[in-house]
């Protein structure tokens, strides 16, 4: 109240004064004297200011003054921005149309200057006016009419002002309302489009954007503009406000502006800038082209022969590619390489990067050996190129192919020969077992001295340590000998029954000898060989003969001949298994009754003997005749294997094959010969799992 007493007492004092400043968020303004009467001829002018963004609110509580026409005596003026907006007089109970009433004033912006004047005379004692003012805060976004200081994009308010933002990939202008782009880039593909920003929306403002196209040497770049082209222009002066212009090289094209699209420009080089300048204003959509490259023309290539280019079309132009690849049976020969295929290029002087090669015929060369067998060629010419044939055969009748297939094989568009069934696989030539050369005119007693004819036995092997036999064995396949195991271990003492591997003979100390005949002399068809491995059955027992089988690993493969022949392993048909009676075939060099060597290979027929009986005639040596072993011989005696028989084969004939097959192995017995005492075999069957495993051995 005092800061108001002070007031209304300058007032007073000063009259007709300029002008008093008003600067708070609100405040009230009265008349001189309120609410006494007002001193006659009087001015007074109080200038409101707040701070921009807000505007000034004024009404009037209180309104008395002397009325008359037109205000021409008393009055309450109102100004703002140089114009004015009302004048004021007269008294509120009269309901003159000059007093404000209940009007409520706002000014146009943040100044408002409020006079009050009084002539020379207040006869009728009139109160004057007592007003109010407060601070109005604009809202920009909505309010403002002002084109020129809109946002561009969002429009943000706040108490006392606003702020603008852009869109995303948009940024501000310096004049903090204007949104612009960042709009630089650089395309290097061949092909490709170009537009200005937000195409097909109005193009920012305030933005300078250069784009740049760069290709290789050897490239010339065309521009086609869509039919939609619309920069700002200008009547009468050539693009004054918005413009894009091209520079290619020394050449420069435009200025362009206005809705007229331009022409298909073609620069006549490989890097062209593309420069676009927008001002402030507007809201033109802008512009799109598309860019493509045109090469330096290369000459159409010509295929070679039995060969083809791809792709194939009417011309070709730099930085185009030709792949060439040649016809089934043919490779690409280039630089005296062979290859599948070769690419070439068009380079920028016109040319292509390398000459068209030639389509060599593929040859397979020379087939692979076939072991024990031979090829022969499809022609007299022996050629070996695409489309050729061989045939493979086997050294008949001691090998066979296996497997069994149609050995044609034929000259393959990748360089192999290749079989319809085996692919580029080799077939085998395999031994056939069983077979021999030479009849067998009659059988003979091992024990009584009496030889076997030669060559009957083939698959027989002589187990050999200085010169003399000691064991026997059977040929399997061209590189297996099986053998009894007790021949391959030395002998044990009765405190260690268990077998042992440092008990297996070396493999150094014996020889094995197919092709034998002669027991001492050297036979012409006899092949020597040592042991690569020695396998004992896992099963084998030393002290009861269990399991009494070995296989031995040559170092070598034989070489299969009329007198070196493998037998068979039985097969699981009806004519493999052994029955009482049967007639079995026991080949060896034992020593005989005179307990000394043959001059040649022995061998008998005697029969199979039924197990119990067998068993019955040992019961009382307390020897045991196990079901992994067979036995054979005649009751009477006079017909067995002896000393140094050991090992080797009891063999029989497969009736449906025709072929000798290995029934048993000589194992042991009680003398030789002697009356009612039977010799046992090691029982092949028993034992066909493990020797297939281990040899991989079949029967061809």
């Amino acid at each position: 109240m005092m800061g108001m007493l002070v007031f209304f007492v300058l007032c007073i004092l000063i009259p007709g004064s300029k002008g008093i400043e008003l600067t708070e968020m609100y405040g009230a303004i009265q008349s001189p004297n309120f609410p006494e009467s007002y001193p006659k001829d009087s001015e007074v002018t109080w200038n409101i200011s707040v701070p921009d963004g807000f505007k000034i609110k004024l009404y009037f509580m209180h309104f008395d003054l002397e009325p008359s026409y037109l205000c021409e005596y008393d009055y309450v003026k109102l100004e703002a921005e140089q114009e004015s907006l009302a004048t004021f007089c007269g008294r509120e109970d009269t309901d003159t149309e000059q007093t404000p009433r209940e009007r409520i004033i706002m000014s146009p912006k943040n100044r408002l200057s409020i006079t009050f004047r009084s002539d020379f005379s207040n006869e009728e004692r009139f109160t004057g006016f007592e007003a109010h003012y407060t601070a109005v805060d604009v809202d920009e976004c909505k309010d403002r009419n002002d084109e020129e200081l809109a946002c561009d994009h969002y429009c943000h308010n706040y108490i006392g002002g606003y702020y603008c933002s852009c869109r995303f990939g948009y940024l501000l202008h310096s004049d903090n309302r204007t949104c612009r782009v960042e709009c630089s880039d650089v395309f290097t593909e061949r092909s490709g489009v170009i537009t200005s920003s937000d195409f097909p929306n109005p193009y920012a403002k305030s933005s300078d954007c250069l784009y740049r196209i760069e290709l290789e040497e050897g490239f010339v770049i065309n521009l086609e503009f869509d039919d939609t082209f619309d920069i700002e222009d200008h009547p009468e002066v050539t693009c004054p406000y918005d413009y894009l212009k091209i520079k290619a090289g020394e050449r420069e094209f435009g200025p362009l502006c206005g809705d007229r699209s331009p022409a298909k420009i073609e620069t006549g080089n490989n890097s062209v800038q593309i420069i676009f300048h927008s001002d402030n204003s507007g809201e033109n959509i802008g512009w799109r082209m598309s860019y493509t490259a045109v090469g330096t023309p290369c000459p159409n290539p010509v295929p070679p022969v039995n060969g083809k280019i791809e792709p194939v079309v009417a011309h070709y132009s730099f930085k185009d590619q030709v792949l060439i690849t040649c016809d089934p049976g043919y490779n690409v020969l280039k630089d005296d390489i062979e290859t599948e295929h070769h690419q070439i290029q068009c380079q920028r002087d016109g040319s292509w990067s390398s000459f068209i090669p030639i389509c060599k015929i593929v040859d397979c060369q020379t087939p692979a050996d076939l072991e024990k067998g031979f090829v022969t060629y499809g022609s007299s010419n022996n050629l070996t190129v695409y489309g050729s044939s061989i045939q493979y055969s086997c050294k008949e009748p001691i090998y066979q192919m296996y497997p069994k297939i149609n050995s044609s094989y034929v000259c393959g568009e990748k360089g192999a020969w290749t079989n319809e069934e085996f692919g580029t696989e080799l077939p085998s030539c395999m031994a056939v077992c069983g077979t021999p050369q030479f009849s067998r005119t009659r059988l003979q007693r091992i024990a009584n001295g009496n030889f076997a004819t030669r060559g009957v036995s083939p698959w027989i092997a002589m187990l050999s340590r200085n010169g003399l036999p000691f064991c026997g064995g059977s040929l399997i396949g061209d590189r297996w000998i099986v053998t009894a195991a007790h021949c391959l271990h030395q002998p044990l003492g009765e405190e260690n029954p268990v077998l042992r591997s440092s008990h297996i003979v070396a493999a150094s100390s014996f020889q094995i000898i197919l092709g034998k005949y002669r027991t001492k002399r050297k036979d012409d068809t006899e092949q020597t060989f040592e042991a690569k491995n020695i396998i004992l059955h896992p099963a084998y027992q030393s002290t009861t003969f269990e399991f009494d089988i070995a296989l031995l690993e040559l170092t070598k493969p034989a070489n299969l001949n009329n007198y070196i022949i493998p037998v068979c392993l039985p097969d699981n048909s009806e004519a493999s298994s052994l029955r009482e009676g049967d007639m079995v075939v026991v080949s060896g060099w034992g020593k005989q009754f005179l307990r000394r060597l043959p001059d040649s290979l022995m061998e008998i027929e005697i029969p199979i003997v039924d197990h119990k009986t067998c068993e019955s005639g040992y019961d009382r040596l307390n020897q045991k005749v196990t079901e992994d072993m067979l036995c054979a011989g005649e009751k009477e005696g006079g017909k067995d294997a002896c000393q140094g028989d050991s090992g080797g084969p009891m063999v029989t004939l497969n009736r449906q094959t025709s072929r000798w097959f290995l029934a048993g192995i000589v194992s042991w017995g009680d003398g030789c010969g002697a009356n009612d005492r039977y010799g046992v075999y090691s029982d092949v069957t028993r034992s066909m799992a493990w020797i297939r495993n281990i040899t991989g051995v079949e029967n061809i």
